[in-house]
């Protein structure tokens, strides 16, 4: 079987490829770029697996004019720009030791040996120059099937990194057709306490990218069922996520939006203040869609409209958006000037918030003259 893919084809891959296989090495695209080629999916990365040792990589891609980044040298990854395209090259590896977040490794000459330290069957995947894919253990059927299943004994593929309990649960959300794997769900449920050795970043991460799958709901409630998500986000509920990605409809996925909805301490995700602001003011979500429109901003107090109307079990009203989006562009009529020389200091700060605050509840719908007549009483 071939894959026909234009970033294999590409003249910037093709060098790198072909720099290392006219010198005798094997040379094999890898991981993401062939799983997404194969399922018709966009290639964000372009990752290579050889025979070579890092600092053969780095002569041959130096003798050709190409500059080369020492990314991971203690781990023999190299990257190497061709076509101002970043390839990450890494030698053929077997684990030697892990402790659960990092593997002391020992290179190898084949690429079996590296397959089988790799996480999930889809992922072990090969492609050579010409696009034959190299699939060392059978990793092709459970693509087609949509499986995400680990490689050998799940309990093993875990101990060597916890953070894969995690990405199970990502990789079946983005690209499982069959459902959770019973064998590998089992293991992750077992093995959950390992993910309290986990660095908040990765955690984070890998819930952002699970987050924005197109239907990430069966997969956080398993995780709730297993209590493996009160672990990484302690007192979430996934109960609204469901209705909340029917809701959303066409509305692309958005990682914050269904954070918001299903709750929970997120101080174990690492996240930015502009990421927590945003999810603690989605959480908010009293008041008309004109007001959360106002103080929000359009998009976002759709976001806060969509997250309550799935808590209750109910769709927006017909006109919610539109009320939101006109709340966001509508000024509040009223400045300091206006009540003065009437009221000062604290007392027409106090005016002002109240009459903002009736104005709202009203939808904007009050004149500007009756507004200022009442915050002077």
């Amino acid at each position: 079987m071939r894959i026909e893919a234009d970033w294999l084809s590409a003249a910037p891959t093709q060098a790198v490829l072909k720099l290392l296989e006219d010198a005798g090495h094997d040379a094999l695209a890898v991981g993401g770029c062939v799983r997404n080629s194969l399922l018709g999916a966009p290639v964000a990365d372009i990752d290579i697996a050889t025979d070579a040792r890092p600092e053969r990589v780095i002569d041959l891609a130096e003798q050709n004019g190409l500059r080369v980044i020492p990314t991971g040298l203690d781990h023999g990854t190299v990257t190497v720009m061709s076509g101002g395209l970043p390839h990450e090259i890494t030698t053929f590896r077997r684990d030697v030791d892990t402790d659960g977040r990092h593997a002391t490794v020992a290179f190898s000459d084949n690429a079996t040996d590296d397959a089988r330290r790799r996480d999930f069957t889809m992922n072990a995947l090969y492609a050579r120059a010409d696009g034959t894919i190299v699939d060392p253990l059978g990793g092709m059927p459970d693509l087609r099937a949509g499986r995400v299943r680990f490689i050998g004994d799940p309990h093993a593929r875990i101990k060597e990194d916890y953070l894969r309990i995690l990405r199970f649960f990502r990789f079946t959300a983005w690209y499982g057709r069959d459902g959770l794997d019973a064998e590998g769900l089992s293991a992750c449920a077992r093995e959950a306490a390992g993910l309290d050795r986990l660095s908040r970043e990765r955690v984070g991460h890998e819930i952002r990218k699970l987050l924005a799958a197109p239907d990430p709901a069966p997969c956080i409630g398993a995780m709730a069922q297993t209590g493996i998500l009160t672990r990484v986000l302690p007192g979430a509920d996934p109960t609204a996520l469901a209705p909340l990605v029917h809701l959303e409809g066409e509305i692309s996925p958005d990682w914050l939006r269904r954070l918001a909805a299903i709750g929970g301490d997120t101080s174990g995700l690492r996240l930015s203040r502009a990421e927590e602001k945003a999810i603690e003011s989605l959480r908010e979500t009293e008041g008309p869609p004109f007001a959360l429109g106002h103080i929000l901003g359009a998009e976002r107090a759709r976001d806060a409209l969509l997250i309550r109307a799935a808590s209750i079990g109910h769709a927006p009203g017909p006109g919610d958006f539109a009320a939101a989006e006109r709340g966001a562009d509508t000024p509040f009529p009223l400045v300091a000037a206006d009540l003065m020389p009437a009221l000062q200091g604290p007392d027409l700060g106090r005016a002002l918030a109240e009459a903002k605050a009736v104005w709202l509840a009203a939808s904007g719908e009050i004149e500007r003259d009756d507004l200022r007549a009442r915050a002077l009483g």
